[in-house]
């Protein structure tokens, strides 16, 4: 190969420069920068994937740019949401304390010679051996043993078993181990009311020892006849549904439905006092 460049390098040369006094004259000619060309030629495909990055990282960036402006009104969103339903949660609380004082205050009207103390029901116990509920008011309240306690709508829930300093355990009506005396005044007739294991389950008591002239039938009222001095009277229990006889065959016995939702009740008032009570 030396010897080739050494044999032929004049002709060489001389061949280069006349390819070079071609170039230059078609370039003189045409207006073409041959080398530029080619320059341009290789260029392209560089621009051209030059470009589809750009384009690719600017949408990448916008992409991203958009998503955390979309989370960020999201989570803003999500925020005023929650104001909203807090603030529909409290304006439906206020509506339904604005109800209860309303019916406590027709409660006071009616039976301005008793004395409440509003109360929250905090926990209930219903078994097959006892239906009883917390409430978290207690002694520092007024609240009492043997106190009444009812709902709403004046209909009696319970009376108190124990009074703690700022709790009581209520015994509900249910009980078995609730009794008071009840009287149905339509049917001029006294008689006990008294829980039972039967009917507990199926939220309902019995009205015993019924005098043998009582005439009584469904839908008759009940209320608390006040006798004894304990429990205030005319507090409605509620209404007779039906009437049984005893397993011995001879006596009779209403079974009442209550009047008061024991089960689901949430807020009460403890009878702390009334005219006549103790």
């Amino acid at each position: 190969m030396k010897q080739f460049f050494k044999d032929n390098g004049g002709l060489l040369l001389i061949a280069a420069a006349l390819l070079a006094a071609v170039i230059a004259l078609g370039s003189y000619i045409l207006g073409v920068n041959p080398l530029a060309e080619a320059l341009e030629v290789l260029a392209t495909p560089v621009r051209a994937v030059s470009a589809w990055v750009t384009d690719w990282a600017q949408r990448q960036y916008d992409r991203t740019f958009r998503y955390e402006t979309l989370a960020a009104e999201n989570e803003a969103l999500r925020r005023q949401l929650a104001e909203m339903e807090q603030a529909a949660r409290d304006g439906e609380d206020a509506v339904r304390e604005n109800e209860r004082l309303k019916d406590l205050l027709g409660l006071a009207e009616k039976r301005p010679e008793l004395t409440y103390q509003d109360a929250t029901v905090t926990r209930r116990s219903t078994s097959n051996w006892e239906a009883e509920m917390m409430i978290d008011r207690g002694s520092a309240d007024g609240v009492a043993v043997d106190d009444c306690v009812i709902d709403q709508y004046g209909n009696l829930v319970g009376v108190v078993a124990e009074a703690g300093l700022n709790w009581a355990a209520v015994t509900t009506i249910l009980d078995p181990g609730a009794q008071l005396g009840g009287r149905v005044a339509r049917a001029d007739a006294d008689a006990i009311l008294q829980g039972d294991f039967s009917l507990m389950l199926e939220g309902l008591l019995k009205l015993s020892f019924l005098p043998e002239e009582a005439r009584l039938v469904a839908g008759d009222q009940v209320a608390t006849s006040g006798l004894g001095g304990v429990y205030p009277k005319d507090i409605l229990v509620g209404s007779v549904r039906d009437l049984r006889t005893d397993a011995d065959g001879i006596s009779r016995y209403a079974v009442v439905e209550p009047a008061a939702d024991i089960q689901n009740v949430k807020y009460v008032y403890v009878i702390t006092d009334y005219n006549g009570g103790e």
